[in-house]
C-alpha cells in the first residue's frame, strides 16, 4: 500500500495512491464519527500513553503541537513533557506514529501488507527535524520512499487538479501554506509532470497555534481575567478558542466562548484586526518570491498562473479575503486545504503518476572554524539556501592541518550579511572535534569528547587532511573527515 502521509501540528491527515485516484483516509473518533484526519494530541495515562482521539477524550493534560518541538534546536536525545513525566522526543513522535501506521491498518483492513510513504516536513525544516522525523517514521514501521517539503507537494496537487490554469505563458505556481504551526511559501514552475522548486521562504513559529491563542486571550480580557486566573483551564480555553476559529464562514459576525464559566461574544472583525499582524507576517514572507521589491510592491507575475492557498490554517475566511485584496482573481484556495499536502505526496508515491521534483534545501549550511591557534573563528558556506537538491550534493575540501585539533561547529542559516556571516535563522548542528594529532585518536578518549577539551595550538608537519559533505535528496547532512596519509576518519549525521 502507497500512501502520503502529512504529518502536522494539530493534525496528521493521510492519502491513499489507488490507481491515479488519492483519497483521503477517515477515522473514527471515540464516537465512531468518522474524520479525514488523526488529531496530534498525546496524554498520558495509568495504563500508557494514549494518542489520537482517545487521548483528546481522556481528560487528562494533553501535550499539543509536538511537531512545533522539532523546530527548536533537538536532537535524538532531547526530552518532552508529557503529563507530569519527562519522556524522550522520538519515543514520542515514534509512539504516535505507530498509532497512526495501526489506524491506517484498521481503517483500510490491509492486515500486515507493507506501509510505503511518502512523508512531508516543512520547506525550512532543519536537519535534526528531517532526520527525527525519518528516524520515527521507521521505528513505527512505515517504509519511507521519500521525504518531500510540504508546499512541494502541494503543488502536485495543484498541477493535478488545475492543469488546464497552466500554459507556455504561466508556468509559476506560488504555494501558501499555512499549516498549524508552521507557515511555508514555495515558488514552483511546473512543465508537464515535471516540477522545480525555484525558492522557498517561511516562519517555522507561525501557524493557526498562533491564531488560537491570540482568541484565547481576547476571550480573556472580555472575562476579565488574566492568564494566572485561568492557568489550570488554559488549555480547555485553547481548544474552545481552536474549535470557534476552525467553526468560522464569511457570514459568522459573532464569536461565542465559555471562559471558567462566563459567557463572552468577541466580534468576528474584532477578531480579524487582532490576527491582522500574522497575517501581514505571512505576506513579508511571501515577499522575496513575488516580483517588485518587499516593500508592498505586490505583483504575483505575468508568468505565474496562480497563488494557491493550503493548510488547515488557511481556512481562516480573513486570510482568504486579504490574499484575494492583495493578490486579486489568480488566488485559489484547495478543494481539500487541509489534506492537500497529503494528497500530494501520495501522487508522489504513485509510481504510475509520472511526476517528478527537483527540490531546495532552502536553509544554508556551513561551518564555523577556528584560527590562528584559536584566536579567531571564520564561517565557511558550504551550502547556500536554495541550493538544489537534484541526486545526491557532495561537497569536498581539503587542506593540510596546521593545528593538533580540528573544531567544526556546523550550523543552518536562512541569510547571511556582506560578509558571508549568518545573521538570521541560525541553528547550531553541534560540535565535531577531530584529532589531527595522531597521539590524540585513542578510541575511548575521542568517544568520551576529550579532543573537545584539547588547547588548540599551531603544529608542524600536518597530514593532508579531507572532508566530505553529502547532502541527500531528503536535506539530510552526512560529515566525514579523513586523513588522507594514514586512513583514519571520523563521520557524524548532522541533526541527529
Amino acid at each position: 500500500m502507497r500512501l502520503g502521509v502529512d504529518f502536522g501540528t494539530t493534525r496528521t491527515v493521510v492519502a491513499l495512491a489507488d490507481r491515479g485516484n488519492y483519497p483521503l483516509l477517515s477515522f473514527p473518533d471515540e464516537n465512531g464519527d468518522e474524520h479525514e484526519y488523526i488529531p496530534c494530541v498525546i496524554a498520558r495515562s495509568e495504563r500508557g500513553m494514549l494518542y489520537g482521539f482517545e487521548a483528546g477524550a481522556s481528560g487528562l493534560p494533553l501535550l499539543r503541537s509536538v511537531k512545533r518541538q522539532l523546530a527548536s534546536p533537538v536532537n535524538a536525545a532531547s526530552t518532552v513533557r508529557v503529563g507530569d513525566g519527562e519522556f524522550p522526543l522520538l519515543d514520542i513522535l515514534t509512539g504516535f506514529l505507530f498509532h497512526v501506521a495501526s489506524a491506517i491498518r484498521t481503517t483500510t483492513g490491509i492486515g500486515t501488507e507493507p506501509l510505503e510513504a511518502v512523508v512531508g516536513v516543512p520547506a525550512h525544516a532543519n536537519s535534526a527535524q528531517r532526520f527525527l522525523t525519518l528516524e520515527a517514521f521507521r521505528r513505527a514501521g512505515f517504509h519511507v520512499l521519500a521525504m518531500l517539503n510540504e508546499p512541494s507537494a502541494a503543488g502536485f496537487e495543484y498541477t493535478h487538479r488545475h492543469s488546464s490554469m497552466l500554459s507556455s505563458k504561466r508556468t509559476k505556481v506560488l504555494v501558501y501554506d499555512l499549516g498549524g504551526g508552521t507557515f511555508d511559501a514555495s515558488l514552483v514552475v511546473a512543465d508537464g509532470y515535471a516540477h522545480e522548486v525555484l525558492a522557498s521562504r517561511g516562519n517555522n513559529a507561525l501557524g493557526g497555534d498562533d491564531f488560537d491563542e491570540v482568541l484565547a486571550k481576547l476571550a480573556l480580557a472580555k472575562a476579565g481575567l488574566s492568564h494566572a486566573d485561568v492557568c489550570d483551564q488554559w488549555e480547555e480555553i485553547l481548544s474552545q478558542a481552536r474549535e470557534a476559529k476552525e467553526a468560522l464562514r464569511p457570514q459568522t459576525r459573532t464569536i461565542n466562548l465559555d471562559v471558567a464559566g462566563r459567557d463572552v461574544s468577541i466580534s468576528s472583525f474584532e477578531f480579524y484586526d487582532a490576527v491582522a499582524p500574522l497575517i501581514d507576517e505571512t505576506l513579508r514572507s511571501l515577499a522575496p518570491l513575488l516580483e517588485g521589491d518587499e516593500a508592498g510592491d505586490r505583483n504575483l507575475g505575468a508568468d505565474v498562473a496562480g497563488l494557491y492557498v493550503v493548510g488547515g490554517g488557511s481556512e481562516l475566511p480573513a486570510i482568504a479575503r486579504l490574499l484575494r485584496e492583495s493578490y486579486g482573481r489568480r488566488v485559489r484556495r484547495s478543494p481539500y486545504s487541509a489534506g492537500s499536502t497529503a494528497i500530494g505526496l501520495a501522487i508522489a508515491a504513485d509510481p504510475e503518476s509520472r511526476y517528478s521534483l527537483i527540490d531546495r534545501l532552502s536553509r544554508g549550511f556551513g561551518v564555523f572554524r577556528e584560527r590562528e591557534s584559536g584566536d579567531s573563528i571564520a564561517f565557511d558556506t558550504l551550502l547556500s539556501p536554495d541550493e538544489k537538491l537534484e541526486g545526491e550534493i557532495r561537497i569536498t575540501r581539503r587542506y593540510v592541518a596546521a593545528h593538533n585539533v580540528g573544531i567544526y561547529r556546523f550550523a543552518e542559516y536562512s541569510k547571511t550579511d556582506d560578509n558571508g556571516i549568518p545573521v538570521s535563522g541560525v541553528l547550531p548542528l553541534g560540535v565535531f572535534a577531530f584529532p589531527f594529532d595522531p597521539t590524540l585518536r585513542d578510541p575511548h578518549f575521542v568517544q568520551s569528547g576529550g579532543v573537545e577539551k584539547v588547547e588548540v595550538h599551531r603544529r608542524e608537519g600536518g597530514h593532508l587532511i579531507e572532508e566530505v559533505y553529502e547532502v541527500d535528496n531528503r536535506g539530510i547532512i552526512r560529515v566525514t573527515i579523513r586523513d588522507l596519509e594514514d586512513g583514519y576518519e571520523l563521520s557524524t549525521s548532522l541533526g541527529r
